[in-house]
């Protein structure tokens, strides 16, 4: 997995490129909370992302609960097909901001 960072804003722009699994997933989590923690919202890009594993879904779900923690907002946006089934089998997609691209985040 690659992982590249923008800056719009007030909001940091993470796209994560690839497959996020075992070997890759600590380090989204290790640059999701860094992100939170300089007290910027996120936005995860997920349009380049092909596969995500459990834990995938430990490391949003913990990035997540931290954005909250710390009174900020971290959404998903542009989800491909395979790794939205898998939110939608785990009912994250009820959980999460999703918005269907980041453009239409980003206008927000």
């Amino acid at each position: 997995m690659e992982l590249e960072i923008q800056t719009q804003g007030e909001r940091t722009i993470i796209l994560p490129r690839g497959e996020i699994d075992f070997h890759s997933s600590p380090r989204l989590r290790e640059q999701m909370l860094s992100v939170l923690d300089s007290g910027r919202d996120l936005l995860v890009d997920m349009s380049e992302v092909s596969f995500i594993d459990s834990s995938a879904i430990a490391s949003l779900v913990e990035g997540l609960q931290h954005a909250r923690n710390k009174g900020r907002e971290l959404a998903l946006a542009s989800i491909q097909e395979t790794p939205m089934k898998v939110l939608q089998l785990t009912r994250l997609d009820n959980v999460f901001p999703i918005h269907e691209s980041i453009n239409a985040c980003l206008k927000n």
